[in-house]
């Protein structure tokens, strides 16, 4: 699991993610309804309304709004402007025109009856006119709810009209029946959920199992039961785009459940804090998980793909092949299919040009657990049906070229081993205590520990420079290894071929990728802007394209500052018209350029 994100605060019930903008929801057992950017770490407002738990909470798909339930028996909608929370509908009276404005339903709980004890959760299908509801009298309820609609009034009603109906009108005997009754769990259930695509539901119990259930026209069944939990079940979800099921519990464990295998293939747990609902993202691979203490955004593998760069010529792994990227064609081809047998995605690659050879490193949970593959690629392959060769497979944790027919491996004792091209060892290297080793040109490899980065002569067996840099996460090196920069969480250091410190750059945000242009320049990205900094010190910061439409405007400001080694010192380039900030406590001057 990847935590992107992480909140401290009182026990989270209701979680829900925005569709297009990165902000998330967290409902608190206090009575408190956070709003948080997840991208930028930060909270963007908060309001307490409600007196008692919040355990329902949800954005509306099209409209700014969202809408919340709790202990206090009243369902609350806010209006969101820009990124502030501008006004709570308290009572039907003002929600109820609300609600026939945006043509959108809220589902209560506690309306619809037939469950015999307290609804814990309810959910519409994606597609259907249908509801799942699961309660703690032990069933699992599909409700057919296409009456409703008859009521659902159009955006053009008047108030009067809307005003007229209550709650009883608005919900009537015939309006909402009961379609299917699932029977199973042997105590009470805390979450049902329909599948995004598939006639399937997912439910969670006291009773510390995770139940797969499918559906047709006529009639509903149990598919199959996940065992692991020891604990009450809080929450299960599937995967919006894969074959797996997410649930969490009170036993302070995520659980990630393969669907076809009904076997448990990730479990992930916290020490001290019981989980109690989960959320995904409607179209990212993105999750939230709330627990005693606050919030997890998390993602459940990488995303990035391992890759490689030789000329022209732009390797990467993509769903189990070797593909082969011409920058100058645009062709992109698949080159060769890839060794089965790892549950894990390709972490990194290291590419020989002499040998037409790759080394492929997966990173499992466990480090210890960690392997690489040898390949040599294929000449010539059919880009419809390429070529499966067999590669060399062994444990380490990182392996990276250091000659044209050796290469170096960190094994799991993160001792350096140089191995032939026929996988054998050829010699055992002592090194500083490192945690990873980063290609340095022939000969050479970077040695990253916690505190810094080691220039590492495999030949001579002695350490040339070190800096110190917290943490580091990728090294880019220019085309010609005259300069190398490393990439922290936070902090970028430019280097040159001896590893002497050219500059730092410092980021309040996430540095997430960088590469250097033809001409000498890196580039970089944070989560929220692309810049570029220079050799020379100089540093451009250039916004995204959506922030200007996120933000309404075709302005966009741009800031130009000058880096020393020591400071920050600002310049500026561009129109005539300059303005300087007030708010800065530098000389920091921006300028604005129109980009619509």
């Amino acid at each position: 699991m990847l935590t992107k994100f992480e909140t401290k605060s009182a026990r989270v019930k209701g979680l829900s993610f925005h569709p297009k903008r990165p902000w998330v929801l967290a409902s608190l057992h206090n009575g408190v309804i956070q709003l948080w950017d997840y991208r930028m770490c930060t909270l963007i407002d908060k309001f307490d309304e409600h007196d008692g738990p919040v355990r329902g909470i949800d954005f509306h798909k099209q409209q700014p709004l969202f809408v919340s339930g709790g202990d206090d028996y009243k369902i609350k909608v806010g209006l969101l402007t820009g990124m502030k929370i501008v006004k709570i509908y308290h009572n039907e009276n003002e929600w109820s025109a609300l609600i026939s404005y945006v043509s959108y339903f809220f589902l209560l709980c506690s309306v619809l009856t037939g469950h015999n004890h307290y609804v814990m959760c309810a959910q519409f299908h994606p597609s259907e006119d249908l509801v799942v509801s699961g309660s703690l009298d032990q069933t699992v309820r599909v409700w057919d709810i296409s009456g409703l609609r008859k009521k659902n009034l159009s955006p053009g009603a008047v108030e009067t009209e809307v005003r007229g109906i209550s709650g009883v009108d608005l919900f009537g005997a015939s309006d909402a029946v009961v379609k299917h009754v699932l029977e199973g769990h042997d105590r009470g259930v805390n979450w049902a959920a329909f599948h995004p695509s598939m006639p399937l539901i997912v439910s969670g119990a006291d009773d510390r199992q995770v139940k797969i259930w499918r559906m047709n026209e006529s009639k509903a069944w149990e598919l199959d039961t996940c065992r692991g939990h020891y604990n009450n079940v809080s929450c299960a979800i599937f995967h919006p785009r894969q074959e797996l099921i997410l649930s969490n519990s009170e036993d302070k464990s995520i659980r990630v459940w393969d669907m076809s295998k009904r076997t448990g293939v990730q479990t992930f747990r916290r020490d001290h804090d019981r989980f109690w609902v989960l959320g995904a993202h409607p179209n990212l691979n993105l999750f939230a998980a709330g627990h005693d203490s606050g919030m997890i955004v998390f993602k459940l593998e990488r995303e990035r793909p391992a890759y490689a760069v030789h000329g022209n010529m732009l390797y990467y792994v993509k769903d189990r092949f070797l593909r082969q990227l011409d920058f100058n064609s645009s062709k992109d081809t698949a080159v060769m299919q890839l060794r089965s047998g790892s549950k894990f995605p390709v972490f990194s690659m290291s590419y020989n040009p002499a040998e037409n050879a790759v080394l492929l490193c997966t990173r499992a949970t466990n480090l210890e657990n960690s392997t690489y593959d040898l390949y040599s690629i294929p000449k010539e392959s059919d880009s419809q049906n390429p070529d499966a060769p067999e590669g060399k497979r062994s444990s380490g944790l990182t392996a990276v070229w250091v000659a044209r027919n050796r290469f170096a491996v960190l094994d799991r004792m993160h001792s350096l081993l140089i191995k032939n091209l026929k996988n054998e060892i050829v010699k055992k290297v002592q090194v500083p205590s490192c945690e990873e080793i980063f290609y340095a040109g022939t000969g050479s490899l970077l040695l990253r520990d916690t505190d810094g980065v080691t220039l590492f002569d495999v030949q001579q067996k002695r350490s040339l420079a070190t800096v110190k840099i917290s943490k580091v996460k990728y090294v880019v090196w220019s085309a010609d290894t005259s300069h190398v920069a490393l990439l922290a969480k936070h902090a970028i250091m430019i280097c040159n071929r001896k590893l002497e410190s050219l500059c730092n750059i410092h980021e309040n945000i996430r540095v997430k990728s960088g590469a250097w242009d033809e001409s000498g320049v890196f580039i970089y990205t944070t989560s929220n802007h692309i810049k570029y900094a220079l050799t020379s010190g100089w540093l451009w910061r250039q916004p995204k394209p959506w922030m200007s439409a996120a933000a309404g405007s075709v302005w966009v400001r741009q800031h130009c500052c000058r880096v020393t080694t020591r400071s920050w010192k600002c310049a500026i380039r561009g129109p005539r018209t300059l303005t300087s900030s007030p708010s800065s406590t530098s000389s920091l001057v921006t300028c604005h350029t129109r980009v619509g």
